[in-house]
């Protein structure tokens, strides 16, 4: 059974909020708007009065002036608190998402490898290792288990690409030679589309992939049926 979506992960212009923490990357999110709103509502307003009362007049001389220290101070200092606010406030969030040490335990792995213009996806084996014979592969196809944490481990074969889904609230490049990783926590029985948020190539556009979120019974299911046939027993020879 699919878990609900929360009333507040759901809205009429963000897409769907499908991951443990998009709720509280859309309460960053709407943390900066209401700030950012505030603060060119309060300068446009100023702005209006300033037209309104300094409008030209007959007989009215200007006055020059070298500026007040006080009031740059003041206008340059609270911008730079909020942006030390948010900052503070949002590394704890990155973190957990971004820093390995931080991933949940236990949760499984998934390579994903871009390259031009195509998502390489592997899945370990029964043997929970990756480079063995028993590994799974799919091309532009990744398989998650609804409610279950898992890390996709990225790494570009040819020049950056950056793995997207807007509906996770997850996006980070996948470098050539540099390894990156972050984990993911689908809530919910769905079916996305991966885009690739890096210009890397010709063929950029059509660079693009499905994610699609099953019960575990299902993900079962398929795994099984990506298994290699058994090796047909040799023919014996009865002739004399």
């Amino acid at each position: 059974m699919a878990q609900a979506v929360p009333p507040r992960y759901k809205h009429w212009w963000l897409p769907d909020a499908s991951s443990s923490y998009a709720g509280q990357i859309d309460d960053m999110f709407y943390l900066i708007l209401w700030i950012t709103l505030f603060v060119f509502f309060l300068v446009e307003g100023a702005l209006i009065v300033f037209l309104w009362k300094y409008r030209y007049k007959n007989g009215r001389k200007a006055i020059y002036t070298h500026g007040n220290n006080t009031l740059e101070i003041t206008w340059t200092a609270i911008p730079a608190v909020i942006l030390v606010f948010l900052a503070v406030f949002s590394n704890s969030l990155w973190s957990e998402i971004r820093d390995p040490n931080k991933f949940p335990k236990n949760a499984p792995a998934i390579q994903i490898k871009p390259r031009q213009f195509e998502w390489d996806i592997t899945y370990p084996g029964p043997d929970k290792k990756f480079g063995t014979a028993d590994d799974i592969q799919t091309i532009n196809q990744l398989f998650l288990v609804v409610n279950q944490p898992v890390q996709i481990k990225l790494e570009g074969q040819d020049v950056i690409h950056s793995f997207f889904v807007p509906e996770f609230r997850i996006k980070q490049d996948a470098v050539p030679g540099m390894p990156t990783a972050v984990w993911i926590k689908p809530i919910k029985e769905a079916q996305y589309e991966i885009a690739c948020a890096e210009l890397c190539g010709l063929g950029h556009y059509r660079m693009k992939g499905t994610v699609s979120i099953i019960s575990q019974d299902s993900m079962d299911r398929w795994v099984k049926s990506q298994a290699p046939a058994p090796a047909a027993a040799p023919a014996i020879n009865l002739t004399p």
